[in-house]
């Protein structure tokens, strides 16, 4: 088998990649209904609530989208799950107060801490690099807000797109407007059926992220940051 060519590019997954759910916000709205959680409880708890969504919902194949509300639904309740918060009308409560959270960005609106440290060290390795998501079409202002734009050379929204991922076509659209090769370029995210096997449909090498040592052995490579994803990727170069 013939070596990879040299990596030219490294595009990310935004949600729970490059930015993170303000567990902050949960935690306060969650106290107003008399529930007392801290963030850090609610950041392990979804850590294990992506690796039951994609059990449960993304890998069966039976959601359109991952920006179904039902999908939403889907998550919110198993993180609530994780933190022992299970009474349908709470949950039910919790999930209307989701809905209507700081729209139209809601609650992905916090930085990763390795985020900006991984972008530029792919940058200063002479990468080019760039955001896939799927998203409502708000990735691009949210990432300017947390000035992580100034450091990708473009971001994809699924929305804007009129495809998402897992399908291939968002992945060569990225790969066209960095003027790469699927071989040249690596793949950065948090769900396996919708970023590794995406990412692999289009012949991207993919990273799939696993902060709390949650998903157990898989068929890819592994990294608990972001940063740390960007790191193995180069010393593979």
């Amino acid at each position: 088998m013939a070596p990879r060519p040299p990596l030219r590019a490294i595009f990310f997954d935004a949600g729970n990649t490059l930015i993170r759910i303000d567990y902050a916000a949960i935690a306060t709205a969650l106290a107003a209904r008399g529930v007392s959680r801290t963030p850090d409880e609610l950041m392990r708890a979804e850590w294990r609530a992506r690796v039951r969504l994609d059990a449960d919902v993304l890998a069966t194949g039976e959601v359109a989208s991952t920006e179904a509300r039902t999908t939403h639904s889907r998550y919110l309740q198993l993180v609530l799950e994780g933190i022992g918060v299970t009474e349908p009308d709470l949950v039910e409560a919790m999930d209307e107060w989701r809905r209507g959270h700081n729209q139209p960005l809601g609650l992905w609106t916090a930085p990763e801490p390795d985020a900006a440290p991984a972008l530029m060290l792919a940058r200063e390795a002479g990468l080019r690099t760039g955001v896939i998501s799927n998203s409502n079409g708000t990735i691009r202002q949210i990432l300017a807000r947390l000035n992580l734009m100034s450091l990708v050379d473009f971001a994809l929204d699924s929305h804007e797109e009129g495809v998402e991922k897992p399908r291939r076509e968002i992945f060569e659209r990225a790969l066209a407007r960095a003027g790469v090769g699927a071989s040249e370029a690596a793949y950065v995210g948090d769900l396996y059926s919708i970023d590794v096997l995406g990412a692999r449909r289009a012949g991207l090498e993919a990273v799939l992220l696993d902060p709390g040592l949650c998903w157990g052995s898989r068929d890819c490579p592994t990294a608990p940051t972001v940063l740390d994803a960007v790191k193995r990727l180069l010393a593979c170069t």
